[in-house]
């Protein structure tokens, strides 16, 4: 198995330390968008002359503390991950050990990974040859199908720190997991609502509530209509990452606006001290507004026109002379 068989283990170990959890016993579910794991990360810069080894502690999506061999000690990134900083960075032994996994693990794999390179290589162009490659260091790891992993070897003792770790991290963190993402941050959301027609023929309108930037990602939206709660024809869509750590929701309203409604989209969030409220309220179409517009158009220039013909029939009275009567004219 080798190195490569790592993560694999790493994942059994994790799932099986897990199961374990004080609490967990007879199928208890933990809790929503639960999430916890380790990635190890091997930095090359130009080829083996410098190397970084990474050893990432990740929850639920958010990483809480990081080994990294150029400091040579764990970092914290949140208060969630400092109890165990302190804890691997008091273990001499235990950070002796990762970083030496610059040269057991990153190193190593490096130089496997270019053999494996070079051997595909021949065979595409017909060649035969062997190659040997030199190990650098103290233990080494024998590349075969399998690997007695009861050996004592290196990778024995990289597992059982690895399940220490895990066993630590989550009984410690037990109550914190059973609450969910309280790791402190919080992110408020922004709100806006967005109407659109699928069908310009159909009365129906499409309101979509558009919700972003917020954290954790538990949240609560509903739709209001003229103050009363909206459920028919409400389709929510799934909580979607931003890639800052934060998330976004749309909420659709398929409806039927009149003149006078007004629909309400409604946030709730643990990041706010009262609920987001966006309103929105049918405005005229353009063909309404298009008519009203001719008609008013139509009345000044019936009113003009009534007003010049008036001032002309005036004006032509005025300039007829009056007739004396035929009785005087004698």
């Amino acid at each position: 198995m080798g190195s490569a068989g790592l993560p694999l283990m790493l994942l059994l170990l994790l799932a099986g330390a897990l199961a374990r959890i004080p609490g967990s016993e007879g199928g208890k579910e933990t809790p929503a968008h639960f999430l916890l794991q380790w990635k190890l990360e091997c930095h090359f810069f130009n080829g083996m002359q410098r190397v970084r080894f990474l050893d990432r502690s990740i929850y639920d999506r958010q990483e809480i503390d990081y080994f990294n061999s150029d400091l040579r000690k764990f970092v914290a990134v949140t208060p969630l991950g400092q109890p165990d900083v302190d804890m691997w960075n008091s273990d001499k032994v235990y950070l002796q050990y990762l970083r030496a996994e610059v040269d057991s693990v990153c190193r190593h794999n490096y130089r496997v990974y270019n053999y494996e390179v070079v051997k595909r290589e021949e065979r595409l162009i017909g060649r035969r040859g062997e190659r040997g490659l030199p190990w650098e260091g103290g233990a080494s790891t024998t590349l075969g199908d399998s690997q007695d992993w009861s050996d004592g070897g290196p990778e024995r003792t990289f597992l059982q720190d690895e399940k220490a770790r895990v066993d630590h991290f989550c009984r410690n963190n037990y109550e914190v997991f059973q609450s969910g993402p309280v790791i402190g941050r919080r992110a408020k959301p922004t709100v806006s609502i967005s109407p659109t027609k699928l069908d310009p023929t159909s009365p129906n309108t499409i309101l979509l509530c558009i919700v972003r930037g917020f954290y954790p990602v538990e949240i609560e939206v509903r739709w209001l209509k003229n103050g009363r709660p909206e459920e028919e024809g409400v389709a929510f869509g799934e909580e979607l990452q931003n890639g800052d750590w934060t998330y976004q929701l749309h909420v659709m309203l398929e409806t039927q606006p009149q003149r006078g409604d007004v629909y309400t989209c409604q946030v709730e969030h643990a990041s706010l001290e009262a609920p987001i409220t966006v309103q929105w309220e049918p405005r005229s179409s353009n063909s309404a507004r298009s008519k009203v517009w001719t008609g008013i158009v139509a009345a000044v220039i019936g009113v003009i026109f009534f007003a010049m013909g008036l001032f002309l029939y005036l004006k032509s009275k005025k300039a007829t002379p009056i007739q004396p009567p035929a009785a005087l004219m004698n």
